[in-house]
């Protein structure tokens, strides 16, 4: 399952604000076997957010959208992906249902447009918040606060599957530029992904969805390298 992220805040991109969400949705949905195949981070302007949902929607298994959820100015998010999705923004009688159940909310207690959602929108509750997420076609809406979106993501993570991927990694105590030739023969030897990040040390991740051809090519790879002290 091939899923692209779509991170919307003004304050993402100016810097006020690290990008945790996308982080902790990659290694959720990795964990899951889903393949995170494109991270885009967008202003909160209509027209921007709408034409990437819409492109993204229509290349990708699925979509996951975070921030921009509420009734303030600057919550365009539900606005948009009803653009995106060609649907008008509704008022959801589930959600204002579950809010006065579970939050002891009243329709007068909370701000105008709060609960609107896209038409034909399955809603997705705020277990730990107000403003409601989504699913819209193949569109996933969630809050922007970290555990918000992480609590609703909890919710739907069924939703995202694939092959299980297995992963090991090896640091060595040489140059990135000395394992080039090393580093292609792994990959075709052993049918594997292999990554490399150097810093002090050069970490190098090798990935699949077998699992002894990980532990094989692991392997191969601590016989013909220079194990960093502190590596494995």
């Amino acid at each position: 399952m091939n899923v692209a992220l779509v991170s919307v805040g003004d304050e993402l991109l100016s810097g006020d604000t690290v990008n945790t969400n996308a982080a902790w949705l990659g290694e959720r949905l990795t964990e899951r076997g889903a393949s995170v195949e494109r991270v885009t981070v967008v202003p909160d302007r209509v027209a921007d957010i709408a034409r990437i949902v819409n492109e993204h929607a229509a290349e990708y298994d699925a979509v996951i959208v975070t921030g921009g959820l509420g009734p303030t100015h600057d919550d365009l998010t539900m606005e948009a992906v009803a653009a995106a999705v060609g649907q008008s923004l509704e008022r959801s009688e589930p959600v204002l249902e579950w809010l006065r159940e579970n939050g002891g909310y009243t329709r007068s207690d909370l701000t105008e447009g709060t609960t609107d959602l896209p038409a034909g929108s399955r809603p997705l509750h705020n277990s730990v918040g107000v403003a409601p997420g989504c699913v819209v076609e193949n569109i996933y809406v969630l809050p922007g606060v970290p555990t918000e979106m992480r609590a609703m993501f909890e919710s739907i993570a069924e939703a995202f599957d694939g092959d299980p991927k297995y992963v090991e990694s090896v640091t060595l105590d040489e140059p990135e530029s000395a394992l080039v030739d090393r580093l292609w023969e792994l990959q075709a030897q052993f049918d594997v992904k292999v990554g490399s990040y150097p810093g002090e040390n050069v970490r190098v991740k090798i990935e699949s969805t077998d699992r002894a051809a990980v532990e094989e090519a692991a392997e191969w790879l601590r016989e013909n390298g220079v194990i960093a002290e502190t590596g494995q």
